[in-house]
């Protein structure tokens, strides 16, 4: 997710560009099984400093950060591009919850806020055992409301501190209703992307600066066992479709199946790709935050609801 970082995230697309051929001169759109045969990114007109956090609502409009400008934009179901926020506590990652509230990484405080359609805010978290977070970043949400999300550390210009305050940079999980969360993952380097199956049983994490993402078993009390190697590289942003493919977001988008086998590269004219997220009424569009740009592209597949 966004941070101050173009020069950090522009090496580390470097590195993904070397180790694995993201974004060769051949690939076409119609190699990769899970795009509608035909279709061709899509470019909104608008221009943002950096687009992020996409998430869906049931109706199937989508949301989407530009987090230097603390602005939340909404892309909706007749492809209408609006401004829905702005001063957003410095919103990041986003998702709704089972009550349609957008549940935001907002890190201008190193919080956890909902916000309603109605723009009403409620913070869902602000610290952990007393210490200052290092800066939530992305999350997803169970079926039983919990959220699970990332906290690494990217120093922002709008902060006073020059240090965080944790030892390092965890996966949490909050329980509906709770004002504590627990660490459910301290071994990462850069937890960065986070996603689970709708069916509550199985999480995706990322550390981008390991180059690895990570499956997890998802145990009733919330906490995660059995983590396995998933793909051998990173990514910032992820999504996932009802077959279970998994979306990394970084150097274009690539597109893993459920065995962790590689499907493709979606090549993106753009430096970086942020994040991602399935919308539309039949689930079935996939939107790109692509740094100052966003696309849409029609896949052959559904998102997750």
């Amino acid at each position: 997710m966004y941070t101050k970082k173009y020069l950090l995230f522009t090496f580390v697309a470097l590195l993904t560009f070397t180790a694995f051929g993201q974004q060769s001169t051949d690939a076409t759109l119609n190699s990769i099984p899970v795009v509608k045969p035909g279709a061709t990114l899509v470019k909104l007109p608008q221009q943002f400093a950096f687009a992020e956090g996409p998430a869906v609502d049931k109706k199937g409009d989508i949301y989407f950060t530009d987090q230097p400008n603390d602005k939340i934009w909404k892309y909706d179901i007749n492809g209408k591009l609006s401004l829905f926020m702005d001063k957003t506590g410095r919103a990041n990652g986003l998702y709704f919850d089972k009550q349609q509230r957008i549940v935001a990484c907002a890190d201008e405080q190193n919080e956890l806020r909902a916000i309603t359609l109605k723009k009403k805010v409620t913070v869902l978290l602000d610290n952990f055992e007393g210490q200052k977070l290092n800066g939530p970043n992305d999350l997803w949400v169970d079926k039983k409301g919990g959220i699970y999300f990332t906290d690494p550390y990217y120093q922002r210009d709008y902060w006073q501190r020059k240090k965080p305050d944790m030892k390092g940079c965890y996966v949490y999980y909050l329980p509906k209703g709770s004002r504590k969360a627990v660490i459910v993952d301290s071994t990462l380097i850069q937890p960065n992307g986070i996603v689970g199956k709708a069916d509550g049983k199985t999480l995706y994490v990322a550390d981008i600066n390991d180059n690895k993402t990570w499956r997890y078993q998802i145990n009733a009390d919330g906490s995660l066992s059995n983590r396995q190697l998933f793909a051998a590289q990173g990514s910032d942003g992820m999504t996932i479709d009802r077959e279970g493919n998994i979306y990394l977001a970084g150097v274009g988008v690539t597109v893993y199946n459920a065995q962790g086998v590689k499907l493709g590269n979606i090549p993106v004219p753009s430096k970086w790709v942020g994040n991602l997220c399935f919308g539309g009424q039949r689930r079935d569009l996939l939107l790109i935050t692509a740094s100052e740009s966003v696309y849409t592209l029609q896949m052959a597949v559904n998102g997750e609801e």
